[in-house]
């Protein structure tokens, strides 16, 4: 069936319908599908939670589904997931996802969560890819181009601003508009445009006192008008504050069921004339779009390979771990002598977040078992719980158990992280500290053993008042039900370490930049920290994080060169290439990850120092070396301009870097760029002569104004002390120090003279 008979089906459809079936068909049939009409043959279809793993409810499982989904594979939460920085395997878990949704004859896969990290202590971090905005969205679209090849809808949510999970089906995000656009719009954006999303959800806060579920200018004018977005908005479950306006504003699927509320909202609302039957044909029209795109999807006796997918798992997770210290090149360890294996979480793993991306795995690695099996027979293992898992608190009994085979042992390796109850949905954390029992099991293992390696189970960073007393560090993150097995083959050197942060590692929780602005005061929060979120804080308060945004450490070792630009001028409307040669320069074979930043050198807005603009993962043998390829094109360089309402780039010189880590920066290029933006001059009596000066057009004029103080030879004697005097000085000040020379009649000519001159750019 061809796109424009499917339309013409459509609307025939919905021409037989009645008002109330067409508002019923607006809201959910129960929890988790939507509803038919049997008499035209329109089916229900099913929507169930992600992004990490299908989380499908069985038969007799809670109307929630938190507990007795059916088996999945549980890959890494997205925080792992973005630590790979590799948009093919990212979507190679796509395809597994979609894969297992066809199985379970599921239409809508919940996810990827897209929020940016405002703050490490959201509860729902793990779920969520970055904090840089250019990042998520490559990772989110690589995510859904996966799950979607496979004729199953994602649903990108949370839109938008839900940054927090205090408060937050009420709370107010209040953010200027171009802190709105370049930070937490954009990892919408990017993913919007690139891959289509079937859905998108809307989140449940307020965004500059309008619920987003309302907000006209987010669902429609921004995300279907600006973006192009072609699909339908769902509601985060239960995030429908008025019906009648959320529909108005362009939410066409209220979920879960509303038993009726709603639907008798829209027909009252209809039949009052306030909400045109127009809008309401248009929102059936999309999610009949969506249900018989999901009916011709479907795949008839469809089925996964479960292995295949844990072996997909356990590659994901050895690619998101980030080897954060490996002092000495304690790591890997060789697969002979005595290894202590210290912590609940080596047998009791902690893999994946809690709340509604709670999966149930199809099989579960034990970390100290996959150690065993990865070393093989000439090494032995001792095994220590170190802690209660249960609770915080030291237990005496269990450290003086754990001293005793760590000084029995070569090393020691200690399990360690947050339990469950540390972070979730539904509530944020109140420090970023281990807990008491895993920092004394460190302090008691120090003590015996000198080589201390610490693998870490957590959703979001930790601080490390610590680290001195380990020689390695591995941050595993959530690392889904192969987490064990891909512990073992990074510490035994079966591959090399790959990951890189995706967020920035805060020595202290202070350090943060939302820090005294989270989770705000009642139910508003102000994001004052502005465009500074992330490593555009630390780089530009010359803070030194714990971890940089970017950083992870392998056992192989690249070199950087050949840095080269295919133009030294572009205008904004062209696009430039960068090239740069990486090459292995160590005795094994591993992956790097090569980042591209972006400075602009001067600028009359403030600006970030840098932002990352282009990556790309390369896998290199031992001495080999390839060229890596980037394109920059006008949103590599610009901002958004709220006045102009649109994207802007500044004419002048820009530096291209490509790095290894936000902080460490290899190699360096510089670049002009040419704006083309046609700006409509408005200059007025408080306009300055500094504001003429900047301008080209007009400079020559502005510097004739020292004539009006008679300070030509000042002027000619030293310009740039005279200029600097002069370049706040509002026009309107001319007429009053003149003492006649200058009258409102001049200032009136030249402002008309000024306006014309500037629209000639």
């Amino acid at each position: 069936m061809t796109k424009a008979k499917t339309t013409t089906h459509i609307r025939d459809l919905i021409a037989q319908m009645t008002l109330e079936e067409k508002a019923g068909l607006c809201s959910g049939l129960d929890f988790w599908n939507t509803k038919g009409i049997e008499r035209l043959g329109i089916p229900s279809v099913m929507v169930t939670d992600g992004p990490h793993g299908l989380r499908k409810q069985q038969g007799s499982a809670d109307h929630l589904g938190l507990h007795n989904s059916v088996p999945a594979t549980c890959f890494p939460s997205a925080a792992g997931l973005a630590s790979t920085w590799d948009r093919d395997l990212i979507t190679q878990v796509g395809e597994a996802l979609g894969a297992e949704c066809q199985a379970e004859n599921v239409a809508v896969l919940l996810g990827p969560g897209n929020n940016i990290k405002r703050s490490p202590l959201n509860g729902r971090n793990f779920e969520y890819f970055s904090e840089d905005p250019f990042l998520a969205s490559e990772l989110a679209a690589s995510h859904v181009r996966g799950v979607q090849s496979q004729g199953v809808g994602t649903s990108l949510k949370h839109f938008a601003a839900n940054n927090q999970e205090h408060r937050r089906m009420s709370i107010d995000a209040v953010i200027d508009e171009r802190t709105l656009r370049e930070i937490y719009l954009a990892s919408f954006e990017g993913t919007v445009k690139q891959s289509q999303p079937w859905s998108v959800m809307c989140s449940y806060n307020q965004v500059n006192g309008e619920f987003a579920s309302e907000s006209e200018k987010l669902l429609t004018k921004v995300l279907r008008d600006e973006w192009g977005f072609e699909g339908f908005v769902v509601s985060d479950w239960g995030a429908v504050n008025e019906r009648v306006k959320a529909l108005q504003a362009g939410l066409e699927l209220e979920m879960p069921a509303s038993n009726g509320i709603g639907d008798a909202k829209i027909v009252a609302a209809v039949n009052s004339g306030e909400l045109p039957v127009e809008t309401l044909d248009k929102a059936v029209e999309r999610l009949l779009s969506f249900v018989f795109k999901s009916v011709e999807s479907r795949k008839e006796n469809a089925s996964f390979d479960k292995e295949r997918h844990h072996a997909l798992a356990r590659q994901v997770a050895r690619e998101s771990m980030v080897l954060l210290r490996n002092e000495g090149g304690i790591l890997p360890l060789a697969k002979s002598g005595t290894i202590a294996i210290i912590g609940e979480f080596a047998k009791k793993p902690r893999y994946q977040g809690g709340g509604s991306s709670h999966v149930n795995p199809t099989k579960l690695d034990d970390a100290f078992a996959e150690m065993q099996a990865v070393a093989g027979a000439s090494a032995s293992f001792l095994y220590a719980q170190g802690y209660e898992l249960e609770s915080d608190e030291v237990n005496e009994h269990l450290l003086k158990e754990a001293q005793d085979i760590a000084g029995q042992a070569d090393a020691a390796v200690l399990f360690l992280g947050l339990p469950d109850r540390y972070e979730s949905e539904g509530y944020d954390r109140s420090h970023l500290s281990l807990p008491a029992s895993h920092k004394a099991l460190i302090d008691a293992v120090a003590e015996v053993q000198g080589k201390v390696i610490v693998v870490l189970s957590n959703g979001s960073p930790v601080e490390m008042p610590w680290l001195s007393k380990t020689k390695a560090v591995l941050e595993g993150y959530l690392g889904g039900q192969a987490f064990g097995g891909a512990v073992a083959d990074l510490l035994f050197g079966v591959v090399s370490p790959s990951g890189k942060l995706a967020e920035t590692f805060p020595q202290k929780l202070s350090d943060n930049p939302s820090f005294l602005n989270f989770p705000g005061e009642g139910d508003r929060v102000e994001y004052k920290e502005g465009l500074f979120v992330g490593y555009r804080y630390y780089d530009k308060k010359e803070i030194e994080p714990l971890f940089p945004f970017g950083f992870g450490l392998s056992y192989t070792s690249f070199e950087y060169s050949n840095l080269l630009l295919n133009k030294r001028s572009v205008q904004d409307t062209e696009t430039v290439e960068v090239t740069v040669t990486v090459k292995n320069t160590g005795t094994v074979a591993g992956k790097e990850t090569v980042q591209l930043y972006v400075s602009d050198v001067e600028s009359s807005v403030i600006r970030p120092l840098q932002e990352l603009k282009g990556f790309t993962k390369i896998a290199l043998q031992p001495g080999e070396a390839q060229e890596v390829t980037f394109t920059l094109d006008k949103r590599s360089f610009a901002y958004y301009d709220v006045k102009l309402g649109d994207w802007r780039v500044e004419s002048g010189e820009f530096t291209v870097a490509v790095a290894a880590s936000s902080r460490d920066v290899r190699l360096t290029a510089p670049l002009e760029v040419i704006s083309t933006t046609k700006t409509a001059a408005n200059y007025h009596r408080n306009t300055t002569v500094g504001d003429l000066l900047a301008n080209p057009l007009t400079a020559d004029k502005a510097k004739h104004y020292s004539s009006i103080f008679g300070l030509e030879s000042a002027m000619e004697d030293n310009p740039e002390m005279f200029l600097a005097m002069m370049k706040y000085m509002p026009l309107r000040a001319l007429v009053n120090f003149g003492q006649g020379k200058y009258t409102e009649e001049n200032l009136a000519d030249d402002l008309r003279e000024l306006n014309a001159l500037a629209g000639q750019e």
